[in-house]
């Protein structure tokens, strides 16, 4: 591959740095810790164990599946699709191409959910029911489960794949009794009756929201491996109609919508919940200074 020669025994950080100056003249993105955390991942330790270890010797069989790993790297495939590892709010979730790779502005996501409830601690005991729209790894869901032993969540996803990754993060998490992962369609007029309760305190939803018309202008990551039908539609805001004509029904009187916006959205959205009864509406920005979150109460 060019990054490693095989005339000595590698160190840790000598590895390191070789493959991150590598990856520097490939243009790979976050280059450092990309090869920590490939590393890390073949030696089972943690980014702050390789450097505690820095010295250790990296032995030709993990020589071998590190460089098969960096080869896919530089080919443009996600370190979390690598790994099969993503953590979202401090918890690790396991991830492949079936689902979105979680982001740090979905965190964003929980923390207003977490207003929406009055539940700004952790451990809470509030009894809600949740219904997560678009549950993708299940992340939000589950996430929530963890954080509040006395909430109920109904995952929903279109996608059979997708509700695949959700289901093992359940078991991975021990939320089993908690979350309920359920395989349907909000387009599908019958939505409702494929749910396990006929009202809800709070929807939360993460939906495709990027137009097809910015699909080209996403990175080269995103496109070649992330699942197209979790990012886009057509126009960008067909989830945001369905959701907002489902929602109005399924709400408790004083139930919370919470929605993650395209950057351009906010107005548009705001509108649209208002013309279906929605008032209380409000926009958080993410941490680029774009509007981001958005949360409205049922009418």
């Amino acid at each position: 591959m060019g990054v490693m020669e095989e005339v000595k025994e590698w160190e840790v950080v000598e590895l390191l740095k070789t493959t991150t100056a590598f990856f520097v003249t490939k243009k790979v993105d976050e280059p450092r810790i990309s090869a920590e955390l490939l590393l890390g991942h073949v030696l089972g330790k943690s980014r702050l164990e390789l450097y505690l270890h820095h010295n250790r010797p990296v032995y030709q069989d993990e020589l071998d599946r590190f460089r098969r790993l960096c080869r896919q790297r530089i080919e443009g495939r996600p370190v979390q699709y690598l790994t099969g590892e993503q953590y979202f709010y401090g918890l690790q979730f396991f991830v492949d191409e079936r689902v979105l790779i979680p982001r740090p502005e979905t965190e964003l996501l929980v923390e207003q959910v977490l207003d929406a409830l009055g539940m700004t601690g952790r451990g809470g005991s509030r009894k809600a029911k949740i219904l997560d729209i678009g549950t993708g790894s299940g992340c939000i869901a589950v996430t929530l489960a963890k954080l509040f032993p006395e909430l109920t969540v109904s995952a929903i996803d279109c996608s059979l794949e997708a509700l695949e990754v959700a289901r093992i993060n359940v078991l991975k998490h021990g939320v089993e009794s908690q979350v309920s992962c359920i395989h349907a369609d909000f387009f599908d007029e019958f939505f409702a009756t494929r749910l396990p309760e006929t009202s809800y305190d709070l929807i939360v939803s993460n939906p495709p929201y990027i137009p097809v018309c910015e699909w080209e202008g996403l990175q080269r990551e995103v496109k070649q491996y992330e699942p197209k039908i979790a990012l886009t539609t057509p126009q960008g805001v067909e989830c945001y109609h369905a959701i907002a004509a489902q929602a109005a029904k399924l709400l408790v009187p004083g139930g919370r919508l919470c929605f993650e916006l395209h950057a351009d959205a906010a107005a548009v959205v705001s509108e649209l919940l208002e013309a279906n009864g929605f008032g209380g509406i409000t926009v958080t920005k993410d941490y680029s200074g774009l509007d981001r979150i958005l949360s409205a109460i049922s009418g």
